[in-house]
């Protein structure tokens, strides 16, 4: 017996895949944008590919995710297809909004996710209203909130998770606590330690997750889901991550210490589990190969079919408007 005796090893390696898929998306997309090909800014989340692939792992196409300005790792994790997020990127009408909304508002409707908000703490309003529909029309659909420890000192989370928790609504809050709102560290602008602890002004339950291990995210993310999906009302889970990139393209990391980002690149999530499966006897190091190779045939698939589908058109900016 390991400790990954609930789970096969196909499984397990859909979840490597998976986080590897992020990995190396971000990775693509960095140099692509540096080469010129793609327009507009990046908000990247290296490191961070254990919460989004532990907690969407246990819901379904009809549940729905809100994101962040840092969306890429939900998406692909969510199942929005890598070809129509990279043709998103390039503005291709083959993206996933058509083009329109570029790496700051990825998502897809059709599988269940909200097209990202890049204002700090705009999910947290939506999914409250994400939350009431599915408890009024008795879905037992499930809503989730991604968001970062900096939109904790935003009203909108208070309003959110006050309004989910009178109203007893199934959402998982989900905060990616990755120490710092772009240059500002946590510490010094919560005068809490954790982001779980001002859950308990709501009287809403809330847990403190490694998340760098994506079979910890999972196991949180599913009594999480479960509940919430049971009629229990909201949950905040707490996921403590980094991200190994700046907070954007142009961010050098000055306010971080080396010593610090070398102890959290030692947690990298990826290896965490590939090298673990390794060391269980589940799989081979070729194995691990395998994936990747496949995950690079994939990206190079998907830049070929961005590449080759037609730009979106001015006169298509003024389509899919709703008043």
């Amino acid at each position: 017996m390991d400790k990954f005796n609930d789970l096969s090893t196909e499984h397990l390696l859909a979840l490597y895949r998976r986080m590897m898929l992020i990995r190396r998306f971000e990775e693509r997309v960095y140099y692509l944008f540096l080469q010129g090909e793609l327009p507009g800014t990046l908000h990247q989340c290296q490191g961070q590919e254990a919460v989004a692939v532990g907690v969407c792992d246990h819901l379904n196409y009809t549940d729905w995710i809100t994101s962040t300005h840092r969306p890429h790792g939900h998406a692909l994790a969510k199942g929005v297809s890598t070809e129509s997020a990279m043709a998103e990127l390039y503005g291709k009408v083959t993206g996933c909004c058509k083009g329109k909304g570029g790496s700051m508002h990825f998502g897809d409707p059709a599988v269940g996710m909200l097209p990202a908000i890049a204002i700090v703490g705009g999910g947290n309003s939506v999914v409250a209203g994400l939350g009431l529909a599915f408890k009024l029309r008795k879905t037992q659909q499930v809503a989730v909130c991604f968001f970062g420890e900096g939109a904790t000192n935003e009203g909108a989370f208070h309003e959110s998770i006050n309004f989910a928790a009178v109203q007893k609504l199934p959402i998982v809050f989900v905060c990616e606590n990755n120490l710092y709102g772009a240059s500002t560290a946590y510490h010094a602008v919560s005068p809490v330690k954790d982001v779980a602890d001002r859950a308990a002004a709501y009287n809403v339950p809330a847990q403190i997750v490694d998340g760098m291990d994506v079979l910890a995210v999972r196991a949180a993310a599913g009594d999480a889901i479960a509940a919430a999906r049971a009629g229990q009302g909201p949950i905040l889970l707490e996921c403590k991550t980094y991200r190994f990139t700046g907070h954007s393209r142009s961010d050098a990391r000055g306010y971080r210490t080396k010593t610090e980002e070398a102890e959290w690149l030692a947690k990298d999530p990826i290896p965490g589990l590939g090298n673990a499966m390794v060391a269980a006897g589940r799989i081979s190091a070729d194995n691990l190969t395998a994936v990747e190779d496949d995950v690079m045939r994939e990206l190079d698939e998907a830049v070929e079919f961005a590449r080759n589908s037609p730009d979106t058109t001015p006169e298509q900016a003024l389509e899919d408007v709703l008043a």
